[in-house]
C-alpha cells in the first residue's frame, strides 16, 4: 500500500480523502504584461475565509464541511443542553416528563419504517448519480415524484396513527398508569405531523448536500432545537407540557423544512406535484429505501426498546432519556458531523470507481472517530456527575436525580467509540448504493439483542438496560465492519490499531487521574462549612469540572506524546496554538 495515500491521524475530526487541486490558469499573453485577471489575488485573512464558509452557496471540501457541521453540532448540543435543563427544571422525572419523552417513539417509528428514517442518505446517492451523469433535470423530476408519492403515503400513515395512538401507547408503554398514558397520547398526536416536515426537509437538504453546500444543514438543527424552548416560554403557563410539543413541531417546520426548501429553490430546484409510478428515480429510491423500511437497526431501535422496558419504573423513561441525550452530544460531534459531511464524497468516489480511495477514506475516518471517541468517553465517565449536578440540579431535579442520571450517562459513554465507528461504516454501505446488507445485519442484531435487553432489565433494572445498549451497539459495529471487510469494500486491516491503542492507553490514564482528582476535591469541599462558601455545591461542581478538565487534557496529552502519537501536535496546529 502506498504510504503517501495513507495519512494517519493528521486531520482531527475530518476525513482524509485526497482531493485534486486545480492549477490557476494564466491569462497572460506572450510579450505583454500580465492583466489584472492574471495576477494572483491577495490572500484573504483567516477571518474572511471563515466567514465565506458560512455562505449558504459555498461549495465545501470534506474538511470544511466537517468543521462547519461540527461547529453546528456543538451549538446544537448546547441548545439541546438548555432544552433538557428547561424540561428537567419544569418537570424533573415526573409524569409529564415521562409522557413527553415517550411521545416521540411512535412518530420516530413511522418515520423509520415508512421513509427509512433518513431520507437524505438515499437521496444523496440518487441525486449524485444524476448530477454526475449530466441528468439534473431528470433528477429534479424524480425528486418531485418521490416527494409527492411519499407525502401521500406518510400523510395516510399519520392520520391512522392519530386514530390508533391510544391503543399503541397502551401496548408499548404498558407500565404507564391511565393518566400518564392519556397525556402521552395527547403529546404523540401533536408531534406526529412534524414527520412531514422532516421528510421534505431531508429531500431538499439532499439537493444542497450533493452540491457540497452544508451551511443550511448546519443551521437547521439549531432552529429546531430552539423551537421546543420557545414554545415552552410562550405557552407553558397556559398549556403545560403540551407547549413543548407544539414548539417542537414549529421548530421542525421552520428549520429542517423551510430553510432547506428555500435554499433548494435558490439553486434552481422546483417542486411540482407529480404522480408517476414508473419513474426511474422513484424505483431507485424504493429499491434503496425499502430495505431500510423493512428492517430495523439497533441504532434507532435502542431508544425504543429502552423506553418500553423503562416504562415499568416510575421516572425511568425520563432519566434514561436525559442521560441518552447528554451522551448523544459528543457522539453527534464525532460521528454524525463527519458522517454527514463524508456521505457525498464517499458516494462520488464509489460512482467514479475509485474503490481504493473509497476504502482508505472510510478506514481513516473510522480510525479517527473511534480514537477520539475513546478519549472523549474517558472524560465523560470521570466528570459525568459533577457536570450533571452543576447543569441540571434545581427546580424539580434533585441531587439524587443527578447522581442516578450520571450513572446511566457513564455506562452509555463507554460505547462512544463504537457508536462513532458504526456511523461511518453504515454510510460506506449507503454511499455504495447498498442498503440491503446493513438492513439485514441490523435486523438480525436487533433480534439477537432483544433477549439481552430483557434479561439485563430483569437482573439489574434500568441500569441493566444501559449495559444492554452497550452490548447491542458492539454487536452492530462488529457486524457492519466484518461485512464491509468480507465484500472487500473496506478492510479491517486498514484500521490504525497503533493509534487506537495509544488513545486507549491515554483514555485509561486520563480517566483514572481525573477520577482521583474529583474524589479528592469532593472530599475537601464536603468538609468546608456551608456558611463559609455560599452556594457551596454549585461552586464545588464548577471547580471540580474545570480542574478535572485540565487534568484530563494534560494527562491525555502527556500519555499520547510519550506513546508517539501525532494527535496532540496536529490538534494544536489545527487550532492555531502551535
Amino acid at each position: 500500500m502506498n504510504p503517501n495515500l495513507r495519512t494517519r491521524i493528521q486531520l482531527p475530526l475530518t476525513l482524509t480523502l485526497t482531493l485534486a487541486t486545480t492549477p490557476v490558469k494564466s491569462t497572460q499573453v506572450a510579450g505583454l504584461p500580465p492583466t489584472r485577471a492574471a495576477l494572483q489575488p491577495a490572500p484573504r485573512s483567516r477571518w474572511s475565509r471563515g466567514l465565506s464558509l458560512l455562505r449558504p452557496s459555498h461549495a465545501h471540501s470534506v474538511f470544511s464541511a466537517t468543521i462547519v457541521l461540527m461547529v453546528s453540532t456543538f451549538l446544537s448540543r448546547i441548545i439541546g443542553l438548555v432544552r433538557v435543563k428547561y424540561i428537567v427544571w419544569l418537570f424533573g422525572r415526573g409524569m409529564a416528563a415521562d409522557a413527553f419523552n415517550a411521545a416521540f417513539v411512535l412518530p420516530d417509528m413511522i418515520s423509520y419504517f415508512l421513509v427509512g428514517g433518513a431520507a437524505s442518505i438515499t437521496f444523496v446517492t440518487i441525486l449524485t448519480r444524476y448530477r454526475e451523469a449530466g441528468r439534473e433535470v431528470e433528477g429534479e423530476r424524480s425528486l418531485s415524484v418521490i416527494l409527492t408519492t411519499m407525502y401521500l403515503v406518510l400523510g395516510c400513515a399519520i392520520v391512522l396513527a392519530e386514530i390508533f395512538a391510544p391503543w399503541y401507547i397502551g401496548w408499548w408503554f404498558n407500565g404507564f398508569d391511565p393518566q400518564k398514558a392519556a397525556l402521552c397520547v395527547k403529546l404523540t398526536r401533536i408531534l406526529l405531523p412534524a414527520q412531514l416536515f422532516f421528510f421534505a426537509g431531508g429531500v431538499f437538504g439532499a439537493v444542497l448536500m450533493v452540491r457540497k453546500q452544508f451551511t443550511v444543514q448546519a443551521v437547521a438543527p439549531l432552529i429546531y432545537g430552539l423551537g421546543t424552548i420557545v414554545g415552552g416560554l410562550l405557552l407553558v403557563k397556559r398549556l403545560g407540557v403540551s407547549s413543548l410539543a407544539i414548539g417542537t413541531v414549529a421548530g421542525g417546520f421552520v428549520g429542517p423544512f423551510l430553510l432547506n426548501w428555500y435554499f433548494a429553490r435558490r439553486v434552481g430546484v422546483r417542486y411540482r406535484p407529480i404522480l408517476d409510478w414508473h419513474d426511474e428515480g422513484l424505483r431507485e429510491w424504493v429499491r434503496l429505501s425499502l430495505p431500510l423500511m423493512a428492517g430495523v437497526s439497533l441504532v434507532t431501535a435502542d431508544s425504543w426498546i429502552i423506553a418500553h422496558f423503562a416504562s415499568k419504573i416510575g421516572g425511568a423513561v425520563s432519566m434514561m432519556s436525559y442521560a441518552k441525550q447528554l451522551f448523544q452530544a459528543p457522539m453527534a460531534m464525532l460521528a454524525q458531523a463527519a458522517g454527514a459531511a463524508s456521505m457525498p464524497f464517499f458516494a462520488s468516489l464509489w460512482n467514479r470507481q475509485k474503490h481504493y480511495e473509497f476504502a482508505t477514506g472510510v478506514a481513516d475516518s473510522v480510525s479517527r472517530v473511534a480514537a477520539l471517541g475513546l478519549l472523549a468517553a474517558s472524560g465523560m465517565v470521570a466528570l459525568g456527575y459533577p457536570l450533571i449536578d452543576l447543569v441540571f440540579t434545581g427546580g424539580k431535579f434533585s441531587q439524587a436525580d443527578a447522581r442516578e442520571c450520571a450513572a446511566y450517562f457513564a455506562v452509555f459513554a463507554v460505547s462512544l467509540a463504537l457508536w462513532s465507528a458504526q456511523s461511518i461504516y453504515a454510510r460506506a454501505f449507503y454511499a455504495a448504493g447498498n442498503t440491503l446488507v446493513p438492513m439485514v445485519a441490523g435486523t438480525i442484531v436487533t433480534l439477537v439483542s432483544l433477549p439481552i435487553y430483557a434479561a439485563m432489565y430483569r437482573w439489574h433494572g434500568a441500569m441493566g438496560l444501559a449495559v444492554a445498549s452497550d452490548i447491542g451497539i458492539a454487536l452492530q459495529t462488529i457486524s457492519v465492519g466484518v461485512l464491509l471487510h468480507q465484500r472487500r469494500m473496506v478492510s479491517l486491516a486498514s484500521l490504525d490499531y497503533a493509534e487506537l491503542s495509544r488513545c486507549l492507553a491515554a483514555a485509561v490514564a486520563s480517566s483514572g487521574a481525573t477520577m482521583l482528582l474529583v474524589r479528592g476535591l469532593g472530599s475537601l469541599f464536603s468538609r468546608l462549612p456551608t456558611a463559609l462558601v455560599p452556594g457551596q455545591t454549585r461552586l464545588a461542581d464548577l471547580v471540580v469540572v474545570l480542574a478535572g478538565t485540565i487534568v484530563w487534557v494534560l494527562t491525555a496529552k502527556w500519555v499520547l506524546e510519550i506513546a508517539g502519537s501525532a494527535l496532540p501536535r496536529v490538534t494544536m496546529r489545527r487550532l492555531g496554538l502551535a
